[in-house]
């Protein structure tokens, strides 16, 4: 039996993220993944490039894809990815 992912509130997301960087997959040649880190530069997950993008579809030009892309995983920030740092929060 799967749990179902639970994602912290797009408000939350934006205190969180610092940073969504696209990169080279380790392991695969000529994938792509967006990783996502913290404000502290910390890695919190990752999301395969070509599927955030398929998601967002067309878009009038690179910038605003870029924009869209990480729009999209600023909704899909997983609870766990992020549990530590709500728990520092929770103690501000």
């Amino acid at each position: 039996m799967s749990e179902e992912v639970k994602f912290v509130p797009y408000q939350v997301a934006l205190e969180i993220v610092g940073n969504v960087i696209e990169e080279e997959h380790l392991h695969e040649a000529n994938r792509r993944i967006l990783t996502v880190y913290d404000k502290a530069g910390r890695e919190l997950c990752w999301y395969d490039a070509d599927e955030i993008l398929a998601e967002v579809g067309p878009q009038p030009d690179a910038d605003a894809r870029k924009t869209a892309a990480v729009e999209r995983i600023m909704h899909q920030i997983p609870v766990w990815a992020v549990e530590n740092i709500l728990k520092e929060m929770d103690k501000k």
